[in-house]
């Protein structure tokens, strides 16, 4: 009988109910790891019903050394497809072969049998190759500041959610180096997001003053993006894709004061009421920067701009007071060239931010020229 399951718990009760049993008798002694980790909304905890209908079911990934995988690989593939059971919590076990149309690339079914061998997705990987395929990089990269900014906020945030059920390589290790940036990149990035506010923070107003409603609605719909994604800094969290961008705000600390107000922004009927709202926001981002520590203080939260009439939070003042606060030479030289901030805060370009082999040279954006 089919029970009604997270793809997480269902991943973690299948690998040590139905995949380590099989690996125990006949590998009884392969050191792996075994985790559920990358794309799916069920890494994130986020899968429903609808996520059920493609990619989702009994599923993880198998991590082996190098010199094992090279070995084994295929005789442990061919273990499983044979001694795995067909059915597993009442969900078929057997996935059909992917998709290659253009518009479901790569999209797997559950296919129900009862006899032969089960093409299963327990995907044997070794930790390298897997980090190559997801984040650009390998396992014994050392990080530079560029390479934090070239990866996406999602490719990191799969990388170090899911879980991991056993681990005698050492990949839990491996994700705790990427757990969250390091001080002087947060920085940065923290200062990059209070600059996207700045250029924009005026704008909604004005377009607003001259009777563009339309503008002023789309101006004050990039300012709440901006403003959620200086949140998840703030709080010291990766953020997501779009599809799961307000759903993981709403876990944000902040949310239950700011989350109203960024929807009460978005429904305003009159750019007055919108500019009324976002001062609410100001202060509000004003009060939780202080509560971070990082800068002097920075008063007053709202102020006029340059004399037109519009309020704004002059957001340039927490840029330039974070940007004083780094030390790191190679972000220093960063910030002096160019704020354009992480590939999330320059570009929402879906193909360049899945486009894994594009991230060398979008680190390379960010070298000494």
């Amino acid at each position: 009988m089919r029970t009604l399951i997270a793809g997480l718990d269902l991943a973690r009760a299948f690998y040590h109910e139905a995949v380590q049993p099989v690996l125990a008798k006949h590998h009884p002694r392969l050191p792996h790891s075994a985790a559920l980790l990358g794309s799916g909304s069920e890494v994130l905890g986020f899968d429903d019903a609808v996520s059920r209908d493609h990619n989702w079911g009994p599923r993880l990934q198998l991590f082996l050394s190098k010199s094992d995988h090279d070995r084994l690989s295929a005789s442990i593939s061919q273990t499983l497809r044979r001694h795995l059971p067909y059915q597993f919590r009442g969900y078929a076990t057997n996935w059909s072969a992917p998709k290659q149309e253009n518009d479901d690339q790569g999209t797997q079914l559950l296919v129900p049998i009862d006899n032969g061998e089960v093409n299963h997705r327990a995907e044997l990987l070794t930790i390298d190759s897997f980090m190559r395929a997801h984040l650009g990089l390998g396992s014994d990269h050392k990080l530079r500041s560029a390479d934090w900014l070239s990866i996406p906020q999602q490719k990191l945030l799969t990388f170090t959610s899911g879980e991991v059920f056993h681990d005698a390589l050492g990949l839990e290790s491996i994700r705790q180096r990427f757990a969250f940036y390091p001080r002087d990149v947060w920085l940065y990035l923290l200062a990059c997001g209070w600059q996207r506010i700045a250029q924009d923070e005026h704008l909604a107003p004005r377009a607003g003053s001259i009777g563009d409603e339309l503008g002023s609605r789309l101006i004050a719909g990039r300012l709440v993006r901006s403003i959620v994604l200086l949140c998840f800094l703030m709080e010291r969290r990766y953020a997501p894709y779009p599809k799961w961008l307000g759903s993981a705000f709403q876990q944000l600390a902040c949310a239950r004061e700011l989350a109203p107000i960024l929807q009460a922004v978005q429904l305003a009927g009159d750019y007055r009421e919108r500019e009324h709202l976002l001062c609410a926001a100001w202060k509000t981002l004003n009060r939780l920067h202080h509560k971070l520590q990082l800068t002097k203080p920075i008063a007053p939260a709202v102020q006029e701009f340059h004399g037109r009439g519009f309020l704004v939070s002059d957001a340039w003042r927490y840029t330039d007071a974070l940007l004083q606060r780094i030390t790191c030479v190679e972000l220093q030289k960063v910030a002096a060239r160019s704020l354009i901030g992480g590939i999330d805060q320059f570009s929402d370009n879906t193909d360049m931010r899945e486009a894994v082999h594009l991230r060398g040279p979008i680190a390379d954006l960010y070298a000494s020229r």
